[in-house]
């Protein structure tokens, strides 16, 4: 049994003096009821993305065996073909393609991206996909506070340059990227003549990777909310409404 915590060696309270930058009308405290919320009942909604559209995709293999251990999880599983979507800003918005792909991300609740690596990165195919989906649409962020797994497949020996760059835009499309990923090496010894994954190292991980997206998915989708509400955003919103206030008063 531990010693209970002294409070003294905690340090002296923190007052207003203390934090002379902090505007402390917008600073909140963790709410620990909002972080652990009622959880919802409905399968957790999974969008997966794949990026090549060779007729012996590797990348989509993968992303159609995570589709399938995701369901087995008891998952709601959609997927992007992106055969047909144009390049960025060479199309208007209400494209259909677009609008497909816009439309399953908002309805997702996490999401797995799974890209070859052409040329030390991912491939324009999928950095495609990911530049379609908006960082914000006036006030509201489609992918702030949504799950992310990660794959790759590789040609040759194993690689992290294409989960390492889909992490980077994950990260800056707010997005809750899990631990774990996936980079499968010589993809063409690892699926079968039927386009199944073989019993492998390889294979375990994909397992993990979709385990664990579940959890997280599970763990943050009812809270993501509350996760993901921002000082900084409280005061840039509260300095607009002031404005809008004003100049309504002239």
């Amino acid at each position: 049994m531990t010693d209970p915590v002294d409070p003294a060696t905690l340090g002296p309270a923190i007052t207003a003096a203390d934090l002379p930058a902090a505007d402390l009308g917008h600073l909140r405290m963790p709410d620990r009821d909002a972080l652990r919320p009622a959880f919802s009942t409905h399968p957790p909604r999974i969008l997966i993305l794949y990026g090549s559209l060779r007729q012996v995709s590797y990348s989509r293999l993968l992303a159609e065996e995570a589709g399938r251990l995701l369901t087995h999880f008891g998952a709601e599983v959609r997927f992007f073909n992106p055969s047909g979507l144009p390049l960025p800003d060479d199309a208007p918005v209400s494209h259909p393609k677009v609008r497909e792909l816009r439309a399953l991300s908002e309805w997702s609740e996490g999401q797995v991206w799974v890209s070859p690596e052409r040329h030390g990165t991912i491939t324009g195919i999928m950095k495609a996909q990911i530049d379609w989906i908006p960082l914000s649409i006036g006030s509201i962020r489609p992918t702030q506070g949504k799950t992310l797994a990660v794959m790759q497949v590789s040609g040759g020996s194993q690689s992290f340059n294409a989960v390492n760059t889909m992490r980077l835009l994950g990260r800056w499309m707010r997005m809750i990227t899990i631990p774990n990923q996936s980079s499968v090496a010589k993809a063409f010894q690892e699926f079968d003549a039927s386009g199944r994954m073989k019993p492998s190292s390889y294979y375990e991980r994909v397992v993990d990777v979709c385990e664990e997206l579940m959890k997280f998915t599970l763990l943050t989708r009812d809270c993501s909310a509350h996760l993901t509400d921002r000082y900084s955003e409280r005061r840039e919103d509260a300095a607009k409404l002031e404005a809008r206030t004003s100049l309504k008063s002239i």
